[in-house]
């Protein structure tokens, strides 16, 4: 079974998406809070997560909370090669990575990602997910490929992407996505059933 960890996620359609994901698959899903949305049986039900009963459903109330309570993620030299922390910061593209049964995927919050010090502490557990950057889609002239001419001044995301207020078009993957890339990934390489 593959553990799923959201540390302090903001945005509760990303979550829901990632706990229908996990009942899909079969994976164990970790929340560290603080968060920005709660789970009570009122909030889940307007939500219409009708699923989430069936959601092998971990909470923590922080981070320093969520290892105390999993020891198994440490080995004499840190983080325990189990672990998978997905970050635009990652030198190792995650496709390299061999994933294991028992694994810990974990990603950070949606507006600021994993802990710099966290990362910074493990980069040898440090993944990311390959996506076209801003100089893939800025032409040799200065020009957006697609949708005309990048300003120096233009506006960018929460990752330093740029975004163009026009089309509200960004170089970077949400976090529900990133999540269902990465998991199919790892239960392609697990052999999960119907994943050559």
């Amino acid at each position: 079974m593959l553990n799923v960890v959201l540390v302090e996620p903001e945005i509760p359609a990303n979550t829901g998406n990632i706990g229908r994901t996990c009942v899909l698959t079969g994976a164990r899903l970790h929340l560290v809070g603080p968060m920005g949305f709660n789970l009570s049986d009122e909030a889940v039900r307007r939500a219409g997560l009708a699923y989430w009963q069936s959601l092998d459903l971990r909470t923590y109330d922080a981070w320093d909370a969520f290892l105390e309570q999993n020891p198994c993620l440490f080995d004499s030299a840190g983080l325990a090669p189990c672990v998978h922390l997905l970050t635009k910061a990652g030198s190792r593209v995650y496709t390299e990575s061999a994933y294991h049964d028992g694994d810990w995927l974990v990603f950070g919050k949606e507006s600021s990602g994993l802990d710099e010090r966290l990362l910074a502490a493990n980069p040898s557990r440090c993944e990311r997910i390959p996506m076209l950057g801003d100089d893939a889609l800025v032409g040799a002239d200065g020009w957006h490929e697609r949708y005309g001419r990048l300003h120096p001044d233009m506006p960018r995301d929460i990752c330093g992407n740029y975004v163009d207020p026009r089309v509200g078009q960004i170089t970077s993957l949400n976090l529900s996505n990133a999540a269902a890339i990465v998991i199919y990934e790892a239960l392609r390489q697990l052999g999960y059933p119907g994943m050559g």
